[in-house]
């Protein structure tokens, strides 16, 4: 054989070692895989092009310069997920901690660029020490670039980070520029500061697990999307995710064969919604019961539980779906939830999803911390994301739609294409109760009877005001519907918005309330 070919042979071997035996079993025994391993699990077999194998630092400080560091701690290339192709880098954990430094962050950069140009999504898999403090200010300026590329990429193709081990300082940023971020249960950490800087700055102590775990940043802090108790269901669950999600902007979503709805919930459609307008219920059971049976897929479960966000299939077809959730806070708007729906929207719209709402709400949540926090720049969020949106837009009035929390829940107002409501619609400017204490004031408060007055007042307001009727008259609502028939008015409504054109002033771009 040829010795040059020899030579490739014997290279090819040391980079598909990483950093050994003894370190991949560490991973092996704290739960984790190496970064091939990952990459074989998410990818169909196979199908993996491996690039900047070869890539090596330029690093000569401390040591650096006589350290063997294959593909520079970073497996990066292309596949196919699917029979799609997707772009992929894995920070290998067992080569200097995985550590980013110059080269490192080149190869990343490299496969970011490739997928922007060639309209394919991009997988992240993390799970690094950080910057590589031997490199300097190479390795932070590497992060820089990453950023940098992160945001080229948002809105172009679909972006996926995947933490599975530490990622502290600002190596966390570029996962905060992506669309979605998966954690693993246990084993994957995000902090800008660790627990002992923490306790040394302000007395805190806290554990790894507790700052920055996956409960965590899934429930309170909201930077989680997704989570999994082993690395092969997070992988598994990318794979799922991107079933939904076009290859770019300009790419239709992957169709699938059409399902009936669950029929265990469509069968009691038009039981699910309680006559009594307080009786919580899960809206869930409604969503359920419309869409495709085993397609929903609930994003940000744990957070702002007062606001379901999910992908689902209706008919085969990709859509997004948001609704308030009656259970939790009687489905009150509040700052976590406005950030959730808000983020949720555009990355809808980005890629061309259409965005069906359910609307089930009495308002904005009342309170100083709220009001404090800032709710009305929070709020706000709903109005500029769903009055941005060109995608297709199909709201769904199932009950309570009060004041600003009615409009901010894609009414008309704000550019809902067809707008459909269940005959327990309540749209008004306020809840009955709130409304008939203030026009009927002085006639509850001469009567005989004011609790049996205020109870007639009530109801006389309700019937007047508070129904889909009024709104229907002057055509702020399509039609109402009997929640059994929703479903077909769905497909016909997703079927004619289809072909739906983006139109507006030419500008820059519009200034959010961030």
């Amino acid at each position: 054989m040829d010795p040059r070919i020899e030579d490739l042979h014997r290279r090819r071997a040391r980079v598909l070692e990483g950093g050994g035996e003894a370190r991949a079993r560490r991973q092996h025994e704290a739960g984790k895989g190496t970064a091939r391993e990952r990459i074989r699990t998410l990818l169909d077999p196979d199908t993996f092009v491996e690039l900047d194998a070869f890539a090596r630092h330029r690093g000569t400080a401390f040591g650096l310069d006589k350290a063997d560091l294959p593909a520079d701690g970073v497996v990066a290339g292309y596949g196919t997920i699917d029979g799609r192709v997707v772009y992929v880098f894995a920070d290998d954990f067992t080569v200097f901690g995985g550590t980013l430094g110059e080269t490192h962050a080149k190869k990343i950069t490299k496969v970011m660029d490739l997928a922007v140009r060639t309209g394919a999504p991009v997988i992240g898999l993390l799970d690094s020490g950080g910057a590589r403090i031997q490199e300097g200010v190479v390795g932070l300026n590497g992060f820089g670039e990453i950023f940098r590329m992160n945001t080229r990429a948002s809105g172009v193709v679909p972006q996926i980070s995947v933490i599975m081990g530490p990622c502290a300082g600002g190596a966390v940023y570029s996962p905060a520029l992506t669309d979605l971020v998966l954690m693993v249960d246990g084993t994957s950490q995000m902090f800008i500061t660790g627990p002992q800087v923490i306790k040394t700055v302000t007395g805190e102590d806290v554990t790894l697990e507790a700052l920055g775990g996956s409960a965590a940043h899934a429930a309170k802090s909201g930077v989680c999307h997704l989570t999994a108790p082993t690395e092969g269901e997070a992988l598994a669950l990318v794979r799922r995710v991107l079933a939904y999600l076009p290859s770019n902007n300009l790419a239709s979503s992957p169709a699938a064969a059409p399902a009936a709805p669950d029929p265990a919930y469509a069968a009691r459609l038009n039981e699910v919604v309680p006559a009594e307008p307080t009786r919580p219920y899960d809206v869930r059971d409604v969503i359920l019961g419309l869409v495709d049976q085993g397609s929903l897929l609930e994003i940000q479960p744990a957070f702002a539980r007062n606001l379901v966000t999910a992908f689902a299939r209706l008919d085969g077809r990709a859509v997004a779906v948001v609704a308030n959730q009656p259970r939790v806070l009687a489905g009150c708007l509040d700052i976590d939830a406005s950030d959730k729906l808000a983020r949720f929207v555009r990355l809808a719209d980005a890629f061309h999803l259409p965005i069906l709402t359910f609307v089930d709400t009495p308002g904005y949540l009342p309170g100083v911390s709220q009001e404090h926090g800032g709710i009305i720049r929070h709020g706000a969020k709903i109005l500029y994301a769903y009055s941005e949106a060109t995608s297709p837009r199909v709201t769904v009035i199932v009950r309570k739609a009060y004041g600003g929390a009615y409009l901010a829940m894609c009414s008309r107002s704000l550019g809902a294409d067809q707008v459909l409501a269940f005959p327990t619609a309540e749209i008004a400017v306020m809840g009955p109760e709130g409304a008939a204490e203030i026009i009927f004031r002085d006639a509850i408060k001469s009567a005989d009877d004011p609790v049996q007055s205020r109870a007639e007042h009530i109801a006389e307001y309700r019937q007047q005001f508070a129904n889909p009727y009024v709104a229907a008259s002057i055509g702020l609502v399509d039609m109402v519907v009997e929640p059994a028939e929703t479903r077909a008015l769905l497909e016909a409504a997703l079927t004619a918005l289809s072909t739906v054109r983006a139109s507006g002033v030419a500008r820059k771009h519009g200034n959010i309330p961030l």
